[in-house]
């Protein structure tokens, strides 16, 4: 084990609803299958760095309610350091009301809860575990500040960080997250951060360079069926997409985060953990649901071999 992760982030309680459709507006339709999981993009994150076999702290913050309570149980059975998720009182955990059509695709509401309270003092008082890991996570589910107070925590104290942009942050302050390792949007996010095009591998990568002019060093765009590209300085890497048929693309994106964190800090290699990371994030959307959609590292290394054969 390499070195330990800490997780700066979310945690939702999903509540998914398989449609065959989207009603209209006015219109009232009969879905034929819901199911409860843990979710939050933080907390997603976290058990994809975990069931690989990364050692993980979490910070993070739930409601005094069932759902905090779960959460918390959640991370114990994951192997997760849940030591700095706190409960607040007199607030609900977040939810995630999740639609999901026959082909995969999901529309997604976030009520963030307690994730609202997820403060710079946290990260602060967590100090002295964070000096001991080698990579933070971090995502806009908890308030800007916060993360800006992590990207300058790691800067100062010599840890790399990885800032997904998700969801999208009109107001996220470039100026202030430069100081981050990775940079990881999806190409709506980096459309609505950037103002440019992101529809194919050309214009994402265009776009991706006005942000490392703005001082960024690694921008990593994730592009959905067509895989991922990773640009930085003077080189573009396209990392191919794994063929596969997407049952529920919930939750992807945190996979592929997840999966390349733990093999970026296992191997140190970029090019193997953005290719480990697609191929994590493939496999992950052939499954229902968000974290039990995301597998083992022994059910992940038997994917992979399936690939090769």
């Amino acid at each position: 084990m390499a070195g330990r992760i800490a997780v700066i982030g979310s945690c939702m309680i999903d509540l998914v609803t398989y449609v065959a459709r989207m009603p209209a507006a006015g219109e009232t339709l009969v879905a034929p299958r819901f199911e409860m999981g843990f979710g939050g993009k933080g907390a997603n994150q976290a058990v994809a760095c975990a069931r690989l076999g990364s050692a993980v702290t979490m910070i993070a913050k739930v409601g005094d309610d069932e759902f905090g309570a779960n959460t918390l149980r959640n991370f114990a059975a994951e192997g997760i350091d849940a030591r700095f998720v706190a409960r607040v009182g007199g607030v609900s955990s977040g939810v995630a009301p999740i639609f999901v059509e026959p082909d995969g695709q999901n529309r997604i509401l976030i009520v963030p809860g307690a994730n609202e309270h997820l403060l710079p003092a946290d990260i602060d008082q967590a100090g002295e575990a964070l000096e001991g890991c080698a990579l933070i996570l971090l995502q806009l589910e908890v308030p800007l500040e916060t993360v800006y107070h992590a990207i300058a925590w790691g800067a100062r104290h010599g840890v790399p960080v990885l800032l997904n942009p998700a969801p999208a942050h009109p107001a996220l302050d470039l100026a202030r997250i430069r100081e981050a390792r990775f940079f990881v949007p999806n190409q709506s996010e980096l459309n609505l951060l950037t103002g440019m095009p992101t529809e194919d591998a050309e214009s994402a990568e265009r776009a991706a360079r006005t942000l490392l002019a703005g001082g960024l060093e690694n921008v990593v765009v994730t592009l959905g069926g067509e895989g991922a590209l990773w640009v930085s300085g003077g080189e573009t890497r396209l990392i191919p997409p794994v063929p596969v048929t997407p049952v529920d693309t919930t939750g992807a994106g945190d996979a592929f985060i997840g999966s390349f964190a733990h093999h970026y800090v296992q191997s140190g290699d970029i090019d193997t953990a953005l290719l480990a990371a697609s191929r994590y994030a493939a496999q992950s959307i052939t499954t229902r649901g968000t974290q039990r959609s995301f597998p083992t590292a022994a059910a992940f290394a038997a994917f992979c071999a399936g690939l090769a054969a």
